[in-house]
């Protein structure tokens, strides 16, 4: 299979140093991953050849960290998510809110986009507390429970869920609502570049607000490409 026939997703998975080629051409590889490198050209209006060239090139080197996500099983990916983006994205639901609502307060007379920001961060903080719980209390719980279901071909019960399809196409909305609302920060801000008058809370807080949308874009990317086709997987092999 060419460059050109893989999905967008699968690639990531592989090699997540591609993951920088697609972001500097436009192109989303987390919520957007399940189209073609050819599709994804196509879409965006890009040179096939050159975006190929670009691929290839991050390529050269090996990505030592997806290795070893590509040789977690269900369970270990889920755990790592966890530890590594679930952790993160609720310390920074609690640490950012306030650089915000200073950054509104002080600078929002000259730089009205900080209180849209503030606002939009508001609305980011609820819909993420949801989402992480209830991916914490019913999707991956049931995936663990899958795994083990494979040792005994008896598919565990589903709770307050009929399909587990609908639930992970829940998870892949939501994933595309967060990944919209961020992409509307970052232009709000010219990609949180810092204006001439910025003061020291300003810089920190766009590097904030820059960290956590590339923590999601590596957050999302996980489940959306990598857990959710495995979860998937799994319950087609114990159903069959």
């Amino acid at each position: 299979m060419t460059i050109l026939n893989q999905t967008i997703g699968k690639l990531v998975a592989k090699n997540y140093k591609t993951a920088d080629v697609f972001l500097k051409n436009g192109i989303d590889f987390c919520c957007g991953g399940n189209i073609s490198i050819e599709e994804a050209a196509k879409k965006n209006n890009i040179n096939t050849n050159k975006l190929v060239s670009e691929l290839e090139t991050a390529m050269i080197s090996r990505d030592v960290e997806s290795d070893l996500i590509n040789r977690l099983n269900p369970a270990e990916l889920i755990d790592h998510i966890i530890e590594h983006h679930h952790t993160f994205v609720r310390e920074n639901l609690e640490t950012i809110p306030p650089y915000l609502a200073k950054l509104a307060d002080v600078h929002g007379a000259n730089h009205h986009e900080l209180i849209e920001i503030e606002h939009l961060f508001g609305e980011a903080i609820t819909a993420f507390k949801q989402h992480l719980k209830d991916e914490e209390e019913i999707l991956f719980p049931y995936v663990k429970e899958l795994a083990v279901a494979l040792d005994t071909g008896i598919l565990p019960e589903k709770k307050n869920f009929k399909s587990i399809e609908d639930v992970i196409e829940n998870m892949h909305d939501e994933h595309d609502g967060e990944g919209e609302r961020f992409r509307t920060i970052s232009k709000l801000t010219n990609n949180y570049t810092l204006p001439p008058e910025g003061c020291n809370t300003y810089r920190v807080g766009l590097e904030k607000l820059k960290a956590f949308e590339k923590d999601l874009h590596r957050h999302v990317h996980l489940e959306n490409n990598i857990l959710f086709p495995k979860a998937l997987e799994l319950e087609k092999k114990l159903i069959n």
